[in-house]
C-alpha cells in the first residue's frame, strides 16, 4: 500500500487552483508549478527575470523542505519560459542553488503562464 501524503507550507504560495503545492507518495515528491510569487503577499516579485527566477527557486526550495528534502534531492526539473532567451539566465541562477550532479532538466517555451510569469517550474524529488 502506498503512503501517500500532501505537502503544505506557508513558506510558499498558496494554489492558486486546485492543485496542492506537492504530494509524497513513499520517498516520492511530486512538486507542483512555481511561479514567482512572494508567499506573503501573494503577489508577482518586483524586478526583472532574474528577481522571477530566484523567486521561484526559493518557492521550490521551500516546498523541498516542507516535504523533509532540499533542493538538491530533485531528479527531475521542468523549466517553463515564455522567452527562450532567458535559458541562459536560467542555468546561471540555478547554479547558485544547486550541486552537482544536476538533476534531469527540460527547458521549454510556452506561450504564456499563469499572473503573466515569465517563468515557471516544477518538479520530482526523492528523498
Amino acid at each position: 500500500m502506498t503512503n501517500k501524503a500532501v505537502i503544505h507550507t506557508d513558506n510558499a504560495p498558496q494554489a492558486i487552483g486546485t492543485y496542492s503545492q506537492a504530494v509524497k507518495v513513499n520517498n516520492t515528491v511530486y512538486l507542483s508549478g512555481q511561479i514567482p510569487l512572494v508567499p506573503e503577499t501573494m503577489e508577482m516579485v518586483e524586478g526583472d527575470i532574474r528577481a522571477q527566477i530566484t523567486q521561484v527557486f526559493k518557492n521550490l526550495s521551500a516546498v523541498c523542505e516542507a516535504s523533509g528534502g532540499s533542493l538538491q534531492d530533485i531528479v527531475k526539473l521542468n523549466i517553463f519560459l515564455t522567452d527562450l532567451g532567458n535559458f541562459a539566465t536560467v542555468n546561471e541562477i540555478m547554479a547558485e542553488f544547486f550541486d552537482e550532479p544536476y538533476p534531469a532538466r527540460a527547458a521549454i517555451g510556452v506561450a504564456s503562464l499563469p499572473k503573466d510569469a515569465a517563468v515557471e517550474m516544477d518538479g520530482i524529488m526523492v528523498i
